[in-house]
């Protein structure tokens, strides 16, 4: 089992998020986080007072699957998240020891 981490663009959620069920992954963490990379940060004014905004807001998602979907869901956002522009995002993924539903006590990729 792994876990994926992705930090995407507001704007591709919907895609990202349809990709995903036509996987038939269905559960999903989503975090609004702000953060940089290469495309550093950019200028604001406000009140007539430039500003320098170093931190670019992004969605974090977090789906943890069998190890036959990783390179499926990679693909998938990839191809739906990816603007050709800095910023696009990044897709970690870690290996995900066990998983455990606490309603039903099940574990592993029965849990899932």
């Amino acid at each position: 089992m792994k876990k994926l981490e992705m930090i995407i663009r507001h704007s591709c959620l919907e895609a990202v998020k349809m990709a995903l069920l036509e996987l038939e992954i269905h559960g999903m963490t989503i975090s609004e986080v702000k953060g940089f990379g290469r495309q550093g940060g950019h200028k604001e004014i406000y009140r007539g007072r430039e500003f320098t905004v170093d931190f670019s807001p992004k969605l974090k998602l977090e789906i943890a699957l069998e190890d036959a979907l990783v390179d499926p869901a990679i693909r998938a956002v990839c191809d739906t998240a990816a603007t050709g522009a800095v910023g696009d995002g990044k897709i970690f993924v870690i290996p995900l020891e066990n998983v455990v539903r606490i309603r039903t006590r099940e574990q592993g990729e029965e849990a899932l």
